[in-house]
């Protein structure tokens, strides 16, 4: 299918022609972007009606925290929630799309006059330095580590994008000295092709693999709006690829300074010990070292800055640790954001000891080869540090994961249809001597990384990193 074309025109003139307008919202959600769009609207005079399908009380958490602010003129919101209704598409002058949403064969999107998204909007109405990442693994790792870097080197910088955060929270704070972190996703940049307003000064590319291929249907399509992030870049920006065939492509294309990273990379700075684990964090720190060197950060700083990075949320994140009756530790980490087969494998080999792996959730179209390999032939997939005990939770990639399983006579615990259900058992087990080990060791690494999404048990994978948190805290305690 041929990607749509947005129009290089705005219904906007400028900021100031918000005012009195009629703007929908499609999607409110419970991440923010849809609320900091409300609020962004309604701030800059606009008549806004917000629709979503999820009903009101499911979006309650978010109404109420709108309904509250007396800041806001709530004679111009109209909530629409429950429905969509194609009216409010066809008299609006602007609808503000929800990325998560495809304009192919979609009525109500076909109706409007013109759309936007909050990030085409940002990028419309300011003019600061943009930091652009997307990539398929290590997107929200590299963009945290490089907006922690650049703020502790002196920076007044902003982060936004795909990592929760509507860059329209931080609209009026910004000017053309400030410089704005963004991560990417592919269904963001989509949004933005033909508009000609991402023209970032960096852009960064991380490993790109299969993902969202229920939504393309191929990885020619999914690359394409990755390809985007640098498409108008010019010889004064920079592009960051890595050091593989699609690096090599993109690198092809963009007319921006080339940089590599990799077996290619042409600047690299030992970063020495880092507290985040695994040597796919190392590359993700590296390329926020790169882009801190091409900001002017000194090298020195760079490195004592990085070494104390201590990662973000759902990636690899150690949040609670627990003592049974022979004296091990457990550290729990979650690594919810782990979407795709790759990652998952990729946190199994994070800590240089094998761990007890808790996996699975629903298929999005990827093949599950690298965790299936990672499990059922650590040999011969050259695994270092095979896992020592596998728990998984129910979904349409556990069954596939499971056949894998059984068919290499690898055992596993469940699947279970819950968390708890799950945290129990392993619980029960683990005061006995843990998987034939003896004496018992003094510490074990339990992490979840699901390599799947979280679509039917959880709202996303950032809803599924909370609860498991959560759920760990109540049964550990």
């Amino acid at each position: 299918m041929t990607p749509h074309v947005y129009p290089r025109h705005c219904a906007f003139k400028s900021v100031e022609d918000i005012k009195d307008k009629k703007v929908t919202i499609m999607g409110l959600g419970l991440n923010g972007g849809g609320e900091a769009a409300v609020r962004f609207f309604l701030n800059k005079g606009a008549y806004v009606t917000v629709t979503d399908m999820k009903t009101k009380e499911q979006l309650s958490a978010t109404v109420e925290k709108l309904n509250s602010d007396t800041s806001l003129d709530h004679s111009r919101l109209t909530y629409r929630l429950g429905e969509h209704r194609i009216e409010d598409f066809e008299s609006a002058d602007c609808v503000i799309k929800n990325p998560g949403v495809k304009f192919e064969g979609n009525k109500y999107l076909a109706a409007a006059r013109a759309i936007e998204s909050d990030l085409s909007i940002f990028l419309r109405f300011t003019n600061c330095p943009i930091i652009a990442v997307t990539g398929s693994k290590g997107k929200s790792s590299t963009v945290s580590a490089i907006y922690y870097g650049l703020s502790q080197a002196g920076y007044t910088t902003f982060l936004g994008g795909n990592i929760t955060v509507s860059p329209l929270t931080f609209f009026d704070q910004v000017n053309g000295d400030t410089p704005v972190v963004i991560e990417f996703s592919s269904w963001q940049l989509a949004d933005l092709r033909g508009r000609g307003v991402l023209r970032p000064h960096i852009s960064l590319i991380t490993k790109i693999v299969p993902d969202h291929q229920n939504w393309y249907g191929n990885m020619e399509s999914y690359v394409a709006d990755k390809r985007l992030i640098y498409a108008d870049q010019t010889k004064g920006d920079y592009s960051i690829f890595d050091s593989d065939d699609w690096g090599d492509s993109f690198a092809a294309e963009s007319k921006a300074t080339v940089l590599r990273y990799g077996s290619k990379a042409g600047w690299k700075l030992d970063l020495g010990e880092l507290l985040v684990p695994g040597e796919h964090m190392k590359i993700n720190a590296q390329n926020a070292a790169l882009v801190m060197h091409l900001m002017g950060v000194p090298d020195n700083r760079i490195k004592e800055i990085l070494q104390k990075w201590p990662g973000i949320d759902h990636r690899l994140q150690y949040f609670h640790s627990w003592k049974n009756t022979a004296g091990t530790t457990i550290k729990f980490y979650n690594d919810s954001c782990a979407t795709v087969p790759e990652a998952a494998a990729a946190a199994s080999q994070a800590f240089g000891k094998p761990v007890i792996l808790m996996t699975g959730g629903t298929e999005k179209g990827l093949e599950l080869t690298p965790l299936i390999k990672t499990l059922t032939e650590p040999e011969a997939a050259g695994v270092k540090y095979p896992v020592k005990d596998i728990y998984l939770l129910a979904g349409s990639a556990t069954d596939k994961l499971v056949a894998e399983l059984d068919k290499a006579g690898v055992k596993y615990h469940g699947p279970f249809d819950g968390l708890d259900a799950l945290l129990q058992e392993f619980k029960s087990g683990f005061d006995t001597p843990l998987r034939g080990t003896q004496p018992p060791e003094k510490e074990e690494v339990f992490v979840f990384s699901p390599g799947a999404t979280s679509f039917g048990m959880f709202s996303n994978e950032f809803d599924r990193g909370n609860k498991y948190m959560a759920a760990v805290k109540k049964i550990f305690e």
